[in-house]
């Protein structure tokens, strides 16, 4: 494969070939790490599901991680993915890239195109200055469930969304009205209403103009001037979501260069990762908080030991950060004094880490203001609502800092995240 500077290439992409849309409803099911505090949810999606072929058959949903059955959960998933391939499920859209739009229960479009990013042009590590960079800072015991998951597996099933800073909208936006001459390859409502998705192989002519313009952001970004910071290397490409599944790949490709040698698998399908790219400026992409709930501690305690820890308020002060607390008895917004970090999440995170580890407790982290109250509402449980960001400032803040907190942001509500669908062999 030619090496390419925008490190974003065509693939050979797989999907269910011949798949009515009732079929297709029942195929792609959400990311697997949402709802992980909530087995309900999972558990109509199994039953939606039913007997057919779907993407959950061969994912492993992270509210399942703590079962003693995981590693049967995880091998099962491989076998399928097997059986898949082996009964001839798939149609391959060879050397592709698939311009998606993806209707949100909301109304609003979301443009994007999915292809494959060059792993050598990733790091996950803290002050990496590399083309593709992670957002936030990456929850360590969180990769090897993935890892053993990825490892043995002949396929991945992606739901990793990269996002570029392309402001003048000149990349994505206009494959839409391009569409038309495209082929489409699948047109469906989502499953729990998550909207729907439709999915076009895009020609030889959109595919030079999206590299074409890719480069040019890629120009942009080394000049200094834009982001007013230099000496921190070029970024075109942050990991708005996946970061820890992006991390996994990185892992096992480590791995395989150790285990065969640089040479040969940099000539590995596994040496890349598939993901959709999506326009950080496109209105579609709404930065939501991800708030914390802490599970099995007593709130009163907590709470004085927030106190003992930072100077706190009930009222606005002067630099101060802000956050609300939640249990089944109060709802209250505190100020911070003298925070530890830059922004609250940070400093909430700070003080959440040194009280789990002098403290029993479980922390989940928890996608939409309702969800936190529902399970703060539960003796023993604490919900802390945290305030959101402005997305504009993702990329300098990225290369200013490094990666942000770990679970700073979503991008939308938990029905909003991609949803398996595209897959591709990694073996």
């Amino acid at each position: 494969m030619e090496k390419k500077k925008i490190a974003f290439y065509p693939g050979d992409i797989m999907i269910p070939q011949n798949a009515a849309p009732g079929k297709m409803y029942r195929w792609s099911v959400v990311a697997c790490d949402q709802y992980t505090s909530e087995p309900k949810y999972w558990q109509t999606v199994e039953d939606i599901v039913g007997d057919d072929p779907s993407t959950l058959k061969i994912t492993v949903p992270e509210v399942y991680l703590k079962d003693e059955d995981i590693n049967e959960r995880i091998e099962k998933a491989n076998l399928t993915m097997h059986k898949y391939i082996e009964d001839g499920f798939f149609e391959t859209l060879e050397n592709s890239y698939v311009y998606v739009e993806r209707k949100l229960d909301n109304g609003k479009v979301r443009k994007g195109v999915v292809g494959l990013i060059d792993l050598e042009e990733y790091s996950f590590e803290a002050g990496a200055e590399t083309l593709v960079r992670a957002t936030e800072g990456t929850v360590m015991d969180r990769i090897p469930p993935r890892v053993k998951t990825r490892n043995k597996a002949p396929l991945e099933v992606p739901h990793v969304m990269l996002l570029i800073d392309d402001s003048e909208y000149r990349v994505i936006e206009p494959l839409a009205e391009k569409k038309a001459d495209f082929k489409q390859i699948y047109d469906f409502p989502l499953m729990q209403a998550s909207g729907s998705v439709s999915g076009y192989v895009m020609d030889d002519k959109a595919a030079a103009h999206l590299e074409t313009e890719m480069e040019r952001l890629l120009n942009e970004a080394s000049s200094a001037s834009r982001y007013l910071v230099s000496g921190k290397g070029v970024m075109l490409f942050a990991v708005g979501d996946g970061n820890h599944s992006l991390a996994a790949a990185k892992t096992c490709y480590e791995k395989l260069k150790e285990d065969i040698g640089a040479e040969a698998a940099s000539k590995h399908p596994a040496r890349f990762a598939m993901v959709e790219v999506v326009n950080l400026h496109s209105d579609s992409l709404e930065f939501e908080p991800i708030h914390r709930v802490l599970f099995d501690v007593n709130a009163k305690h907590f709470m004085i030991e927030l106190e003992d820890y930072y100077q706190i308020s009930s009222s606005p002060m002067p630099d101060s950060q802000c956050f609300e607390y939640v249990t089944c008895k109060r709802r209250e917004k505190i100020w911070i004094k003298n925070p530890s970090s830059n922004i609250a999440v940070g400093t909430l995170q700070n003080f959440i880490d040194w009280y789990l580890e002098e403290h029993k407790g479980r922390l989940d982290y928890i996608h939409g203001e309702d969800a936190v109250v529902k399970l703060a509402s539960k003796p023993h449980n604490i919900g802390i609502l945290l305030p959101g960001m402005d997305k504009a400032d993702l990329f300098t803040t990225v290369r200013l800092d490094g990666a942000l907190p770990r679970k700073t942001f979503s991008m939308g509500h938990a029905r909003d995240k991609r949803f398996y669908l595209e897959t591709r062999k990694i073996k």
